[in-house]
């Protein structure tokens, strides 16, 4: 059963082409290396946006949203951002921070293998 906690922030409204950097504190424990966005569109389902390891950095990113979005971790703060640059009116959704544990360091892509989750914030893409 997944659990949710309190943590994500950043989230807002913007117009097309701008940015915004949302940051979560990780759920769960430390021992759950892939640190990952997903996101939600209205009447959509989640959708895998990037994955971090917690311990040597390597990211992934979704084909729709490398080169623009930058993920990161401070192991020091505990926390996970999401730089989202260019923003496109189809970024519009609910971001949510989620964490599993790796299988020597590689990461699932679908919501299901997390059992660790934010609240999830809104951001809205507008022209």
């Amino acid at each position: 059963q997944a659990q949710v906690q309190p943590g994500e922030a950043g989230g807002g409204a913007v117009h097309t082409g701008e940015s915004l950097r949302l940051s979560c504190t990780p759920p769960g424990h430390t021992g759950l290396y892939c640190l990952t966005w997903f996101r939600q569109a209205s009447g959509q389902g989640r959708e895998w946006v990037a994955t971090v390891l917690r311990g040597s950095g390597t990211t992934e990113y979704a084909d729709f949203v490398r080169g623009r979005f930058t993920i990161s971790r401070d192991n020091a703060k505990n926390t996970v951002e999401l730089l989202m640059n260019s923003l496109k009116l189809e970024d519009t959704g609910i971001y949510y921070c989620a964490s599993a544990r790796d299988i020597n360091d590689n990461c699932p892509t679908h919501a299901a293998a997390y059992a660790f989750w934010g609240q999830g914030t809104q951001v809205t893409v507008s022209t």
